[in-house]
């Protein structure tokens, strides 16, 4: 059963297509990959689906759960259980760990106790001591892997239905890479949908289906160690899927 259907999406920006035709299915409970080189809309993509100001369609349709999305706003869209974890793990200056994870809860009406004990529990899962994190700032005082740590605490701390997470460029070294892929693997368990945007096989290897994009549109839709192979052989240079 697809909990997200794509059909022949178009987004056009200062005149140039960036997205053009892209059609995808994602089944629920799944870890779907979206691979693909920089500057082939992964992002973009992301905050089409997010609904983010200035990436609104010029065309297609997006279904989420058998509702369409056109018009609805990133509060409506996170009231039907969609989140975005960004490419650039946010800092939020004057908040501190306890506050930011405190609101990805409040849609669960949590008791304080019941709130209290999950906050510790989603920390511990992404490898953070509660004791340590808790009281400090989302800041540049963290560094950019217990940034994202924290980030997807936050998302684990939502439930969300469908988690998009774009993957990060920089900043985290390959042991807290290691297990941030745990933590994708443990919102499955949870029963989230996972798209997961990344440019890098290693990461792409552990979805269940992988997508491949070029030049903003998808290519082929196939299991991932075929997918990571297709992108070896160079779709950046394949003339036959630019715009």
């Amino acid at each position: 059963m697809n909990i997200l259907e794509i059909k022949n999406l178009e987004l056009r920006k200062d005149g140039a297509k960036i997205i053009h035709g892209l059609e995808l299915n994602v089944e629920k409970g799944k870890i779907h990959a979206i691979l693909g080189p920089n500057g082939s809309g992964k992002s973009t993509l992301s905050y089409i689906l997010m609904g983010l100001s200035g990436y609104e369609p010029t065309g297609g349709k997006i279904v989420f759960s058998g509702i369409d999305l056109e018009g609805k706003s990133i509060t409506e869209r996170a009231r039907l259980g969609i989140t975005l974890a960004w490419q650039e793990p946010a800092k939020f200056e004057g908040i501190t760990v306890e506050e930011y994870l405190k609101i990805s809860m409040r849609m669960r009406k949590l008791k304080v106790e019941d709130e209290k004990r999950e906050i510790e529990n989603v920390l511990e899962k992404v490898y953070l001591s509660p004791e340590k994190y808790l009281k400090r700032e989302v800041s540049s005082s963290l560094s950019g892997g217990e940034r994202k740590r924290i980030e997807l605490a936050s998302v684990l701390s939502f439930q969300p239905r469908l988690a998009i997470l774009d993957e990060p460029d920089s900043g985290i070294d390959i042991i807290a890479m290691d297990k941030i892929m745990k933590m994708i693997r443990e919102l499955k368990e949870i029963g989230s949908t996972v798209l997961l945007i990344t440019h890098r096989e290693e990461i792409a290897k552990i979805s269940d289906v992988a997508s491949l994009l070029c030049w903003g549109r998808i290519v082929e839709t196939c299991d991932p160690e075929s997918a990571c192979a297709l992108f070896r052989e160079g779709c950046e240079q394949c003339e036959g899927v630019r715009r």
